[in-house]
């Protein structure tokens, strides 16, 4: 493994959703432009063990978000707390690579420069800003994309969804998604994704040890709320699944090769029933785990699915 945690444990980040307020997204019980709310949220994530969060962007697509994220990283900065970008790729086949490279742009100048507001509060490994990458549609020629931001000082570092496809040298790691594994979707949501995490690590590790390995873990997963549902649903399983989640990818690395980061999914996205920020679910006379940290130190987990 080339890229290794710069600590004894990768550092936590969580996704986060900045669309709430907005009215075409469903109503919860905070306005995501309240500095307030955003401050009380990066202390109760500080509180669990969590170090930044990674604020879904879409560019100029929503100005909403992007004055949001502008929030963020400015309470980020006076909280002694990270932030980081998820660019939310368009979908648009015509133009898809100029709209990319333009976002970045808008994105670096805004705020990546030494002058940004906030700046020392965005994430980096080895000195270098780290940039997710959700995508959307496949149109993008990301070679092209990673020739422009080559040109950055420090250039950063793109970390896409997946495996490694097409563009695999254009990117510098890769991050799971929630996802239900190979046996697909099951109506009790009993498939939480040992499976399909399972052949990421061991993918990552065996073929791609030089590139950047991140981590994912969920809680839960029910879109029935959302606009878009497709009826999709991993059972929280009584806060197993955040554990098995949490802690499989110990399984496949030796303990002196400890992964960077680890990519909580969600913090706040409460459309597809996969927050955290309500805290990790628990049943009966159980206690959900106040502090991440605490799991962290758990052995591998073998898996359990159906438990």
């Amino acid at each position: 493994m080339k890229y290794k945690a710069t600590g004894g444990s990768p550092e936590l980040l969580a996704v986060y959703e900045a669309w709430f307020g907005q009215p075409n997204h469903m109503s919860v019980s905070y306005s995501s432009h309240d500095p307030e709310v955003i401050r009380k949220q990066i202390h109760k994530a500080k509180e669990m063990g969590i170090s930044g969060f990674v604020v879904d962007w879409f560019g100029d697509r929503s100005p909403y978000i992007d004055q949001n994220y502008a929030l963020v990283q400015g309470l980020a900065a006076k909280n002694k707390f990270h932030v980081a970008m998820m660019y939310d790729e368009t979908s648009q086949e015509e133009g898809a690579t100029d709209e990319v490279i333009a976002d970045f742009t808008m994105f670096h100048d805004t705020y990546l420069t030494p002058k940004a507001p906030g700046h020392d509060a965005y994430l980096t490994y080895q000195g270098r800003p780290v940039i997710f990458i959700f995508p959307n549609g496949g149109h993008t020629d990301w070679s092209k994309v990673r020739n422009v931001v080559n040109k950055w000082n420090p250039a950063p570092l793109l970390i896409q969804e997946n495996l490694p496809g097409q563009y695999a040298d254009a990117f510098d790691g890769f991050y799971p998604w929630i996802n239900p594994g190979p046996k697909k979707w099951a109506p009790d949501g009993s498939n939480w994704g040992d499976q399909y995490l399972t052949d990421f690590y061991q993918t990552m590790g065996a073929k791609y040890p030089d590139k950047i390995i991140v981590g994912g873990a969920w809680a839960q997963f029910d879109d029935s709320k959302a606009s878009w549902s497709l009826n999709r649903h991993i059972s929280a399983r009584c806060g197993q699944t955040f554990k098995d989640t949490f802690s499989l990818w110990k399984k496949f690395f030796p303990a002196d090769q400890i992964i960077p980061f680890m990519l909580v999914e969600t913090w706040n996205d409460y459309e597809e029933g996969s927050a955290i920020e309500p805290g990790i679910p628990a049943c009966g006379d159980q206690s959900p785990p106040k502090s991440l940290k605490k799991l962290e130190k758990s052995a591998p987990t073998e898996a359990s699915a159906g438990k």
